[in-house]
């Protein structure tokens, strides 16, 4: 009879045992749950944390992540409103704000990120085909307003140029991520779901587009070059007509220096000469009449002269010497 009994004690603890292993759960911290009979939806979600319970067999629970998640979508080609096809690759951060609704509609994370494939595709579509590429690129007119201060010395033509180049915007990019936030927004609660933020993550163009974007980037850097060349072919120009101007006042000064300096030591000499020559001006003739025989006449020389002639008189003396 013990043992019968202890036999049925041993059941029903086991029994028990099961029971409640089977109508207790737990949801954790960063956990939702909701609860299924049958597979249909039974009550609210349950977003507190801690032990519930459950009938045992019969319900089922279905946990859901309370924390922000990870979308990331595929890059796709959309035309621009100035018709500039391009490649744009999107993120998304959403969670599940309805758990209940979201088991009802998509289920599970799976079907959530195919419903935001499309959501967030088809608002990412709409924004950026309405707007002009510049507005995708760029945030702010801060390059537009420092190429106009760089151009203020530059001519005019130089400056229609620079605003060709960088046209100015009125949305930017962080706004167009923004109006993406908000279209795509208000379809995702239909599902449970939150969008917290939208982001382009990259911009590029398609393969065709780009091979031409970077030949009138050649072209335009090249056009560029070319006229910095051509103001250093002008300003080496300039110095060199400068240099040669400064060069011929330096040379022609110097020149007069020179001259004047030479004159005057040639006066000098002129002076030095006349007053020693005129302290004895026999000896002066003496020494020019010599002068004379000695560069006036060589080997090949013939003169025929009167023996009374005044040229022969030195050597008629040195003979009757």
């Amino acid at each position: 009879m013990r043992i019968l009994t202890g036999i049925i004690v041993v059941i029903v603890i086991i029994v028990a045992i099961i029971f409640f292993s089977g109508a207790i759960y737990t949801v954790p911290e960063t956990k939702q749950a909701v609860i299924t009979q049958f597979g249909k939806p039974v009550g609210n979600a349950i977003t507190k944390a801690g032990l519930h319970f459950k009938k045992p067999f019969i319900q089922d629970v279905h946990f859901f992540d309370k924390r922000l998640m990870e979308w990331d979508g595929d890059s796709n080609q959309i035309p621009t409103k100035d018709k500039k096809y391009i490649w744009v690759d999107t993120t998304a951060r959403w969670k599940i704000a309805d758990s209940l609704k979201f088991l009802q509609t998509v289920n599970n994370e799976q079907g959530a990120h195919s419903r935001l494939d499309d959501i967030i595709n088809s608002a990412t579509r709409d924004i950026i085909t309405s707007h002009l590429l510049v507005e995708a690129v760029r945030d702010s007119n801060r390059i537009v307003n420092d190429a106009i201060e760089d151009n203020k010395n530059e001519d005019t033509r130089d400056k229609v140029m620079a605003d060709q180049a960088l046209e100015p915007i009125s949305t930017g990019r962080e706004q167009l991520e923004k109006m993406i936030l908000k279209k795509a927004g208000h379809l995702a609660p239909q599902y449970g779901i939150e969008l917290v933020d939208v982001r382009i993550k990259r911009l590029n163009y398609v393969a065709g587009v780009r091979e031409k974007v970077y030949d009138r980037m050649i072209a335009e850097r090249n056009r560029a070059a070319e006229k910095y060349r051509s103001e250093g072919q002008g300003k080496k120009a300039e110095i060199d007509g400068r240099r040669g101007k400064e060069l011929k006042s330096i040379t022609s000064n110097a020149y007069r220096k020179a001259q004047g300096i030479k004159g005057k030591a040639d006066s000098q000499v002129t002076k030095i000469y006349a007053d020693a020559y005129g302290k004895d001006p026999a000896f002066y003739s003496f020494q020019k009449t010599h002068e004379t025989y000695r560069k006036g006449i060589d080997k090949n020389s013939t003169l025929i002269l009167t023996t009374n002639n005044d040229y022969y008189k030195y050597l008629k003396s040195s003979k009757t010497e």
